[in-house]
């Protein structure tokens, strides 16, 4: 297991592979070749964003402000449209926005562009929103969308109001037709994530999700729940847990990206985890990020890190350095 040091001129605040080469979209398309030389920027943004994300397939991607109302929506390095997310507490917690497809290869922004508590997917290629219609929606806040690799269902991992960290699974095959199913409690039963404090999730596959919790809890004596400093494997057909882990003393971060039956967490530096038994794996203390331990709050800026697609090398953005990971 080694790692590599590319050298930076400025950190970068986003990052994803293309190929074998890294950019930065933030960076106006800064990018580094596989020999880590730094390729000048096309372009400047006159606005300053300071994260990003992208779609699997790599047809479009978004700046945006994390603790703003702004964003950008690209495909390619043309500018499609602006976003825009509502002012409500906008400075207390994360953008809310996914980007990616739904299962008839359909390319969909998910965001909130009216109401922090209303989910609308849109295409990305029309604007059109996809989801228009009467909305009931509960008093929750969104934040860390995504989509299963399907686009079958849409993870929130966000907050309620004491705040205290929760998440959301919700169809967006049903949603098409009846908008208003992403307002309810959607398929995660609400005894499930009604323990410990959820932090970061993500999807190992069309099915199974994994969520972290921290050292807060809600409900200690809910037994349907993932308890605090756990590691939970959750099957949406089968709408139960298949694993439960301690994860330790450590807090699991907001940011979980997978790798097989593995998942990668940021608690101060990259930890490899098994999903099955929370067990480390591997873990490169000599790689330091921010120690954000959940969405909301004071500001703490999300960690900076890609996965290659193919799961070999793991790119970590450093304040003078990309610290390039290879995996075991």
């Amino acid at each position: 297991m080694t790692v590599e040091s590319i050298p930076v001129k400025s950190p970068p605040k986003s990052l994803v592979w293309q190929g074998d080469e890294l950019v930065s979209v933030v960076g106006g398309g800064r990018r580094w070749d596989r020999d880590g030389v730094e390729h000048r920027a096309p372009f400047a943004w006159s606005f300053p964003f300071d994260a990003g994300t992208a779609s699997a397939s790599g047809h479009y991607s978004a700046v945006y402000q994390e603790r703003g109302t702004k964003a950008v929506l690209l495909g390619g390095e043309r500018v499609a449209r602006e976003l825009n997310r509502s002012y409500y507490h906008a400075s207390s917690y994360d953008y809310p926005l996914a980007l990616g497809a739904l299962g008839d290869g359909r390319e969909v922004v998910v965001h909130c562009p009216d109401e922090c508590n209303v989910l609308q997917i849109e295409d990305a290629a029309s604007g059109e929103r996809l989801t228009a219609g009467g909305r009931e929606p509960e008093d929750v806040f969104h934040s860390r969308l995504s989509l299963s690799p399907d686009g079958r269902y849409l993870l929130s991992v966000g907050w309620l109001w004491q705040p205290f960290g929760t998440a959301l699974v919700y169809d967006t095959a049903l949603a098409l037709s009846d908008p208003g199913t992403l307002d309810g409690d959607g398929l995660l039963p609400t005894a499930a994530v009604m323990n410990g404090e959820v932090t970061a999730g993500c999807w190992l596959d069309a099915d199974r999700l994994v969520l972290a919790t921290g050292a807060e809890e809600w409900d200690e004596e809910e037994t349907a729940g993932l308890p605090s400093r756990h590691l939970g494997v959750w099957s949406v057909s089968e709408g139960r847990w298949l694993h439960r882990s301690p994860v330790g003393d450590a807090e699991p971060g907001v940011v979980l990206l997978p790798r097989g039956d593995q998942v990668i967490s940021f608690t101060g530096h990259p930890r490899l985890l098994d999903t099955a038994t929370g067990r480390v794996v591997a873990e490169w203390p000599e790689v330091g990020v921010p120690a954000k331990s959940a969405c909301f709050g004071r500001h703490v800026p999300t960690p900076v890190a890609a996965l290659q697609p193919d799961g070999t090398r793991l790119a970590v953005a450093q304040a003078d350095r990309v610290a390039l990971i290879t995996l075991p």
